[in-house]
This record gives structure tokens, sequence and C-alpha cells, in this order.
């Protein structure tokens, strides 16, 4: 179990883009890094086709999941992440500052 999954709130702590905070759009697992939104953005530069006009496009670029940390929605902190097993068997994923759970 990754402890970043999709639509977390995780802040930057390496890159060009150290201390800044966004949202996860997709996890990358074969190549164990995200997509954050707004973070990364790199300039793609195109040539025309038929089917397209060429120009100068801004994408986000992939970010190694090292190099970020989710921020805990309790304390509202960039935090490391604790997984605990219930007696149930599901797994949950807890702040390791505050104790509380990470949705």
């Amino acid at each position: 179990m990754l402890h970043i999954k999709k639509k977390d709130n995780v802040l930057i702590l390496a890159g060009k883009d150290k201390g800044k905070k966004g949202e996860v759009r997709q996890v990358l697992l074969a190549n164990g890094k995200v997509l954050v939104s707004g973070v990364n953005v790199v300039v793609k530069h195109s040539r025309p086709t038929q089917n397209k006009p060429g120009g100068i496009q801004k994408k986000e670029a992939p970010i190694d999941i090292s190099n970020v940390a989710v921020i805990c929605t309790k304390c509202d902190k960039a935090t490391r992440v604790k997984i605990e097993v219930l007696k149930t068997g599901e797994r949950i994923r807890l702040c390791k500052k505050c104790n509380a759970e990470i949705i």
C-alpha cells in the first residue's frame, strides 16, 4: 500500500517547485511517480500537422514520489504516513504528528 493516493493534498519537498502545495491527479505505480496539479509545469513545443496546429503547450510532468509529503487534513502540516491494520483487516492511514486518520 502506498502512502500517497489520488486526490491527496501534498507538499513538494524538493526541486524547482519546493514549498508548493497541490492535489495529486494521478499515481504512476510503474515509475514510482505522481502527477500534481499546477506543479512541475514544463513547456512542450509541437510542430503543426494536418490534424492539429502547432504551438507551445504547458503540461505537468511527473514528480518522484519521494519528493512529496502528504498534508494532514486535521493539523494542516506535511507529515509522514503510518499504516495501521484494524481487527477487521482494513488498513487505514494515520498522521504521524497528530495521529488523525488521513482520508
